[in-house]
C-alpha cells in the first residue's frame, strides 16, 4: 500500500526534525535558555505529529484486515521493519529530550 510508505516516510521525517530540534536544545540550553526552550517545545511537537501519524498507519491496517483480511506479507515485513527502525530512533529522541529537562 502506497499510503503506509510514504506515512512512514513522514514518520521518519518527523523523528528526524524531533531530534534536530532537541540537540539544538541541548547546544542552546545554558546560552540562551528562551531559545534552547522553543527548540525543545518544537522536539516535543516533532514527536506529538509522529504519533499522530502512526495511529493513522495503525487505523489503515487495522481497516485493511476488517475489510480484505491479513495485508500481503511483502508489506507486513517492510512495515515491521520500518515500525522498529521509528521505535529506536523515538528512543534516542525521547532520551535526548530527557537529558533537556
Amino acid at each position: 500500500m502506497e499510503i503506509i510508505r510514504k506515512l512512514s516516510e513522514m514518520i521518519s521525517e518527523e523523528i528526524a526534525d524531533a531530534d534536530k530540534y532537541v540537540t539544538c536544545a541541548l547546544k542552546h540550553k545554558a546560552d540562551n535558555p528562551a531559545l534552547a526552550d522553543t527548540f525543545f517545545r518544537l522536539s516535543t511537537e516533532e514527536m506529538q505529529h509522529m504519533a499522530v501519524l502512526h495511529d493513522q498507519v495503525v487505523r489503515i491496517i487495522d481497516q485493511y484486515r476488517r475489510e480484505k483480511g491479513e495485508p500481503p506479507a511483502p508489506m507486513m515485513a517492510v512495515y515491521e521493519y520500518l515500525h522498529e527502525k521509528h521505535i529506536e530512533d523515538a528512543a534516542a529522541v525521547k532520551a535526548k529530550q530527557a537529558m533537556y529537562k
